[in-house]
């Protein structure tokens, strides 16, 4: 779980003691955390895979991407922000030597001053439409979601000099005022656009993953306030989104259109009910209420205090 920097700072000490969060838990960032659970997956060898798929967040990480580099056969698709500098060629650079605090020092720096990196958002906007292919990326409920792509050999930029070079996929929509989105792939130079256009794609899976996880399984609507409960109420959804999804690929074949939301209201019919009595009901709202009146406390006391230090 990702956790904001500033719950690890002295002011945040007694709500980490009450929220029971593991005296060992330091802040680690979102690429950071990713990188971990990489590590931990590749050596398990337990869930083969070959492509790592993630945004921007990801995509600007260069511990990120280092990571992913290390993995043999893998392959990363990351989105990556318009402001994201690049060459279309390889830019030549030459080595300077300079005096600074009595020392000689070296400098690496571009040959040609006047070869400046683009943005990958100036670029789209520069690409003629003719080298724009209009492709298939899935089938909605609404029908086929269709965009435009196309894709150029680029030299990353970092600090002002020549990286890695990648493939740049730049993906828009088809409205009269086109939005853009942008990828970078380490694949090797003889990948297809069809390849690329499909990994575009695949990070909708994911979303459409939590989105179910939330609505149909009420992943957001936890209200804990310690940190294993939060664990358990989270594992406990994503156990039972994997068992949905294990059942809705058994019927696949005969029912290819079913609903995660299809299958939880079949499974609501076909699994049995427990029934509760009266006594059992009114025990269940007597704790709702005590528990909520215990929170409605806690907010009040807090915020008595902070008006007593206002005044």
């Amino acid at each position: 779980m990702f956790i904001p920097e500033q719950w690890f700072t002295d002011d945040y000490r007694i709500r980490r003691e009450k929220c029971n969060l593991p005296e060992n838990t330091i802040f680690k960032t979102k690429p950071e955390l990713a990188v971990e659970m990489l590590k931990v997956i590749s050596s398990e060898k337990l869930l083969p895979f070959k492509y790592v798929l993630a945004d921007s967040i990801y995509g600007i990480s260069p511990e990120f991407i280092e990571a992913v580099e290390a993995l043999p056969d893998t392959t990363y698709f990351v989105s990556v922000p318009k402001s994201t500098a690049c060459w279309l060629k390889q830019p030549m650079t030459i080595t300077k030597q300079y005096r600074w605090g009595g020392k000689t020092r070296t400098k690496t720096v571009v040959a040609d001053t006047e070869s400046e990196p683009i943005t990958v958002g100036e670029l789209a906007k520069n690409i003629n439409d003719y080298f724009w292919y209009r492709r298939q990326v899935s089938e909605g409920t609404k029908g086929p979601i269709v965009y435009e792509f196309t894709r150029r050999r680029v030299v990353l930029s970092a600090a002002g000099l020549p990286q890695k070079t990648v493939w740049l996929l730049i993906r828009r929509t088809l409205d009269g005022d086109p939005k853009y989105s942008f990828f970078i792939s380490n694949a090797s130079a003889s990948t297809r656009l069809k390849t690329l256009v499909w990994l575009s794609g695949l990070r909708w899976a994911i979303e459409q993953c939590f989105e179910e996880t939330k609505t149909e399984l009420g992943m957001d609507h936890y209200e804990v306030r310690k940190f294993m409960g939060w664990h358990h109420h989270i594992l406990t959804c994503m156990l039972a989104h994997f068992f949905l999804w294990h059942l809705k690929s058994g019927w696949e074949k005969k029912a290819p259109s079913l609903t995660l939301s299809q299958l939880r209201v079949l499974l609501r019919v076909l699994l049995p009910i427990k029934r509760h009595s009266l006594e059992t009901k009114i025990e269940q709202v007597v704790w709702i209420q005590t528990r909520n009146h215990r929170a409605y406390l806690s907010h009040r006391q807090k915020r008595m205090r902070e008006f007593v230090k206002e005044h």
